[in-house]
């Protein structure tokens, strides 16, 4: 299939594997990769730019296809060698950037010098426009129903995506909810010219996560999510759990919620340990999307992009024939 995206990244597919923290390593995106899509490395997943350079060196080993490096610009409990990362990102020779949270204008410069194609994930139409001003490649269309940050404004992509498809002339990623052929057509029926996927990757065969979060999305429907943080102006779309309940009874108490006290409850390297490494699925935060619910399987990389195909070629034959 090709779309502005394929020939724009030169992948065979038009399916992009989302950064995710304590996910994005390399056998995943390069299993991505190897699959015909573009498999992403998270940059701050690595605790040091060193650390970066290194696996993008061990990603360049295991695929010789297109890979890229996501850089997410989000305010930290630890301050973030952001500019070193960028540097790293730059110099290793990888040629598409993803970046997210905040404007990432302060480093185009360098990730155009270096010849870099550069996604930036928006969600809404004003932070699209201007990612397209700065000189952003392409603009990831990132949901309400995304995992992780889906910004303040609670507009799903049914109706986002063609806003910013009418507005913007660069090509277009579908981020937030999807994970069968049917959905990317679609998303491309209302703009898009690819799709993001984060959470139906976590529930692979390669994604280096413990097979009990794996299992959790499966046994999941469209409601095993909530959203923190709502108080704070920093909303992240979450599993529910024990911790993450826990969370939203602090957040609803009268007055002002104060981060220091969630801090224990939030931390990232709770997650990573107790969670994704440990199993233990009710006893730290980490991220999931809505699309939990259409997820019912674990696959290899491979065999997913495959039947994603095949479901929009089904999808197209049986339900649009006369197109």
């Amino acid at each position: 299939m090709k779309t502005r995206i394929t020939e724009l990244l030169g992948i065979e597919y038009p399916i992009v594997q989302g950064g995710m923290q304590w996910v994005g390593y390399a056998g995943l995106a390069s299993a991505v990769s190897n699959a015909g899509g573009l498999g992403i490395l998270t940059g701050l997943t690595q605790p040091t730019p060193e650390d970066l350079t290194r696996e993008i060196a061990r990603c360049r080993e295991m695929t010789d296809r297109p890979f890229g490096v996501n850089l997410t610009i989000l305010p930290t409990i630890k301050p973030v060698p952001y500019d070193e990362y960028a540097q790293a990102i730059a110099e290793s020779g990888v040629k598409i950037v993803e970046t997210a949270g905040r404007n990432p204008e302060r480093f185009m410069a360098g990730f155009k010098a270096a010849g870099i194609k550069v996604i930036h994930k928006c969600t809404s139409l004003r932070h699209s426009q201007k990612a397209q001003a700065i000189g952003c490649d392409v603009v990831s269309v990132d949901g309400f129903e995304c995992a992780g940050h889906p910004g303040e404004d609670d507009i799903p992509n049914f109706v986002l995506l063609p806003i910013v498809a009418s507005s913007l002339s660069v090509p277009l990623l579908a981020s937030g909810g999807i994970a069968t052929g049917r959905q990317m057509v679609a998303a491309m029926a209302l703009g898009a010219d690819g799709i993001n996927m984060g959470t139906r990757f976590v529930a692979t065969r390669e994604a280096p996560v413990h097979d009990n979060v794996k299992k959790a999305l499966v046994d999941a429907d469209e409601r095993q999510t909530v959203l923190m943080f709502r108080t704070l102006k920093n909303t992240v779309r979450v599993f529910r759990n024990r911790v993450s309940v826990k969370v939203l009874s602090i957040e609803a108490k009268p007055g002002e919620t104060r981060f220091s006290e969630l801090e224990h409850l939030v931390s990232g390297t709770r997650g990573r340990d107790e969670v994704l490494l440990g199993g233990d699925i009710d006893n730290g935060i980490w991220t999931a999307g809505v699309v939990a619910g259409l997820i019912d399987d674990i696959p290899c990389c491979a065999a997913l992009i495959r039947e994603i195909m095949e479901d929009a070629a089904d999808c197209l034959r049986e339900r649009l024939p006369t197109c």
